[in-house]
């Protein structure tokens, strides 16, 4: 991306920390528990902690991107609403994800679970509860953000629709996730229904949409083709993080290589090496799935034996056509909205991929 680009995208991402800080600050005087309680500001920090160790922020980015494509001078009001929204929902994720695959660690700090966990040692069943229940809140206060917005009431109105949509379809979209790793076989149009729904929906449709409504567009009148955009970004993001996770630096990604494979998941990459390998090759993959003491030895020989195969190639060459197609389709919008920030969205599924290295 151009420097100015990247200049702009890291403006979003420094100004909205800010705002997230702001939020947490007055939530912690503001929300509504009894005096006696201390496992509820204990939950608040907990949430805040998970919030601000921060990510790439990019929902943000998308929102006020989308915010652009309108007006060059968007309503911040709205944007701030939106945007605490839908990382709020995204910190929900996190909580119910890490406890889903008893992850200890997220962002370089204790899961939510594992922070309880920790907390009570004695009492593992507190400790669950705690990490649903905080999951919980913070589903609750992204609608509530939402409900108390200082704009007017059917741009409020339009962007809950658009936010409990989101958060419904990734819920179906976690649940389709655990249900393709027990199905007697995984085709490629389940793995990209799962990654619409488990991801596109509300890490790219939503804000989008969002983005849209708070600069005074209706997104309504685009429904298709800001579907087909995310759905495709989707895809190509999910396929990205699944060839990283065995074809990946674990130094740069911050976590071993692999893990996919020792949790049985059955990811893009792991769907595609055993559609490639047979007889020896096959025996040792299948070894390794869902082996959770699988050594980093044995990664290293599965990834030797994905690149023998092609694997590797061939998932490249996926994520760069769904790329090229989804820049084809933002392309189109060049006729409708400010042409600055249409290249943005033409060159985002470009970048991720030219980042693989």
């Amino acid at each position: 991306m151009a420097r100015q680009v990247l200049e702009r995208v890291a403006g979003h991402e420094q100004r909205f920390n800010t705002v997230f800080e702001e939020y947490f600050d007055r939530l912690r005087t503001r929300i509504d528990a009894p005096s006696f309680s201390r496992f509820t500001p204990e939950c608040v920090q907990l949430l805040r902690e998970l919030s601000m160790r921060g990510g790439k922020r990019i929902r943000v980015v998308l929102l006020h991107e989308a915010a652009r494509l309108v007006t060059a001078e968007p309503d911040h009001v709205a944007l701030d609403s939106a945007a605490l929204s839908i990382e709020l929902l995204q910190t929900h994720g996190l909580v119910h994800d890490d406890l889903i695959d008893d992850s200890p660690t997220r962002r370089g700090g204790p899961s939510t679970y594992y922070a309880y966990r920790e907390r009570f040692p004695g009492r593992p069943r507190t400790a669950l509860g705690l990490a649903v229940l905080a999951g919980d809140l913070a589903l609750a206060l992204s609608l509530q953000v939402l409900l108390e917005a200082d704009v007017p009431v059917p741009v409020r109105q339009a962007m809950v629709e658009v936010h409990t949509r989101a958060a419904a379809d990734t819920f179906v979209g976690q649940i389709t996730d655990l249900e393709r790793d027990v199905l007697a076989s995984v085709d490629e149009e389940v793995l990209h229904t799962v990654a619409d729904y488990k991801s596109a929906r509300y890490s790219i449709l939503a804000p989008l949409q969002l983005g849209l409504l708070a600069a005074g567009e209706q997104p309504a009148l685009f429904g298709d083709e800001l579907r087909s955009y995310a759905r495709l970004v989707g895809i190509c993001g999910q396929m990205r993080d699944d060839y990283l996770d065995l074809f990946g630096d674990s130094t740069t990604m911050g976590k071993p290589a692999g893990t996919d494979l020792r949790d049985g998941k059955r990811s893009y990459t792991v769907s595609a090496l055993l559609s490639a390998v047979d007889g020896a090759d096959r025996a040792v993959v299948d070894a390794a799935l869902g082996d959770a003491s699988c050594t980093p030895d044995t990664v290293a020989a599965v990834r030797a034996i994905a690149e023998r195969h092609g694997v590797r190639e061939r998932l490249e060459a996926d994520m760069r056509r769904h790329a090229q197609q989804a820049s084809q389709v933002a392309a189109g919008w060049r006729s409708r909205w400010r042409a600055e920030a249409v290249a943005f969205f033409e060159h985002l599924p470009l970048w991720s991929v030219e980042r693989l290295a």
